[in-house]
């Protein structure tokens, strides 16, 4: 089985309280790649700049991605942000965003690409999503990202997209938004009315929260003693999760499959939020994340005996 994910590659600049990087390998569609690689194939499409080279290729290809997808566009500049974070790294400020070659986006995939068993849909415009979600009809499980731009500009074109998905992931502020919903709750049952049988809402630093089939999980974010940059943290999630989901083709796809997934997804994230970028999970071991989600589990579990309660 493979995953195939289609969304930006890009170069970030980010400051933080902890640190800053002027020009760094970034972008959904890398992030989401790096960490599902630890668990199945994972095709990456798309668009860079002629100033994309060979050092940024080798940090996808040491992790075993196929990058046949990636489209050079010859004189082209690779998308390009800027960002600054406070304490609070939670709320962060867009600085500059050149989207270079994004800006003429038209994601093209090979037959290994359309063959995959899952995709992800990373944040692009939703007409783009959708016109991708179409060249892979055969695909077990499709899941979806996008963010506030397109639910401001675009919503009925992704409400339609979000229609032909098995999960959507939005932060908690993203689905209020969408829905019009004041509560995230309400909010996910409202966008799982509309096709997708799973809505998770990530939280940050609080976790991330799963309905599926009228059923409820939950999971804390991993907890750190440092955090340096969160740049990035969701696709990751999204990759340990999806990546995890398509190396269990044998598996149903139930409950108790996804809450596994989400152990995985909340296990990478937290590794990317510890160093700038994408230089923690490139250099990630398998021993490291069995160790994590292991751990999470036991600050997750907890025995329940009766007790005797006063009217």
């Amino acid at each position: 089985m493979s995953v195939t994910v289609v969304g930006s590659i890009a170069f970030d600049a980010v400051t933080t309280p902890f640190g800053s990087r002027e020009r760094m390998l970034g972008g959904s569609a890398v992030h989401f790649s790096l960490a599902a690689s630890f668990f199945d194939t994972v095709h990456v499409v798309g668009p860079v700049g002629d100033d994309f080279g060979e050092a940024e290729y080798e940090v996808l290809r040491a992790r075993g991605v196929d990058t046949d997808d990636i489209e050079r566009v010859p004189g082209g500049q690779t998308f390009f942000w800027r960002g600054e974070y406070g304490w609070d790294l939670n709320d962060r400020t867009t600085l500059e965003t050149r989207l270079g070659v994004f800006a003429d986006f038209e994601p093209k995939l090979s037959p290994a690409s359309r063959a995959a068993d899952v995709l992800f849909l990373a944040n692009i415009q939703p007409d783009l999503q959708r016109e991708v979600r179409e060249q892979c009809a055969g695909a077990r499980f499709v899941a979806l990202d996008s963010m506030n731009l397109w639910i401001e500009t675009a919503r009925e074109s992704l409400i339609e997209t979000i229609a032909g998905v098995d999960c959507v992931l939005l932060n908690d502020a993203e689905l209020r938004q969408l829905t019009g919903e004041p509560s995230f709750v309400r909010a996910a049952r409202q966008v799982r009315e509309w096709g997708p049988r799973v809505v998770i809402a990530k939280q940050g630093e609080y976790g991330a929260a799963m309905f599926s089939d009228e059923r409820f999980f939950a999971l804390p974010a991993f907890p750190l003693e440092s955090v340096v940059d969160p740049t990035g943290a969701g696709d990751c999630f999204a990759g340990g999760l999806i990546g995890f989901l398509a190396a269990h083709p044998e598996e149903e796809l139930d409950h108790e499959l996804l809450t596994r997934a989400m152990a995985y997804g909340t296990a990478l994230a937290s590794f990317n939020v510890e160093e700038l970028g994408v230089e923690r999970v490139a250099r990630l071991t398998v021993e490291e994340i069995v160790e994590r989600v292991a751990e999470l589990q036991r600050i997750t579990h907890f025995v329940c005996k009766p007790v005797a309660l006063r009217a």
